[in-house]
């Protein structure tokens, strides 16, 4: 798809390219949801006409694919830099919840629509999605069963223990502000600590 669009005629001010048109989805769907956002609003705040967004996209369903795949990937590369390089179970474990919790403080749109939105999708991109979003509590969860296994941690159920974590991080972007009495940071060295509470990590 062409990255940029210049048009005559009533669109002949706005040059507008495939990045702003997610974005602006984006501010849509965290704000209005997938269901409730029009294409044509979309374009009326880009300051173009509806027809003119098929430079960018095939469908407002295709902005959404996008957003959640995008998004998805960011939080599996997210965890595999966090854990890497260490064995140890307690570092993995604070570490991926930093930045998971991180991720939804200072992206909170794109976690807004991946929570609440993603079952908008059709098949077989659904699918697709939650199978991403499995991987990841996966991989959490085998953290917690490894610690487990070392005595390291005594939760006594490491599903239950990484659906906690992971549910407790999600939330974070319905409630953080930027102007609130704590930083993103500072919410996610919180949230990290709070994982090992939940797994009950014995030193």
């Amino acid at each position: 798809m062409p990255s940029t669009d210049t048009r005559t005629g009533p669109d002949a001010r706005a040059v507008v390219t495939s990045e702003a048109v997610l974005d602006t989805a984006l501010t849509l769907f965290a704000q209005r949801g997938y269901h409730g956002t029009a294409l044509s609003q979309i374009a009326e705040i880009l300051g173009i006409r509806t027809p003119s967004l098929y430079n960018h996209m095939r469908s407002k369903q295709e902005l959404l694919e996008t957003i959640v795949r995008q998004t998805l990937d960011h939080v599996l590369a997210d965890f595999h830099a966090a854990v890497k390089g260490t064995d140890d179970p307690v570092v993995q474990l604070r570490e991926a919840t930093r930045v998971y919790a991180l991720r939804h403080a200072t992206h909170r749109r794109e976690a807004l629509i991946v929570n609440r939105d993603t079952t908008s999708l059709p098949e077989p991109a659904l699918t697709a999605m939650r199978q991403r979003r499995r991987e990841h509590e996966r991989a959490i969860r085998s953290v917690i069963a490894r610690g487990i296994e070392s005595g390291t941690f005594a939760v006594g159920n490491a599903g239950l223990a990484s659906f906690a974590i992971l549910e407790m991080s999600v939330s974070i972007a319905r409630w953080f502000r930027e102007d609130g009495p704590r930083t993103a940071e500072q919410v996610a060295d919180e949230y990290a600590e709070f994982a090992l509470r939940i797994v009950r990590y014995r030193p």
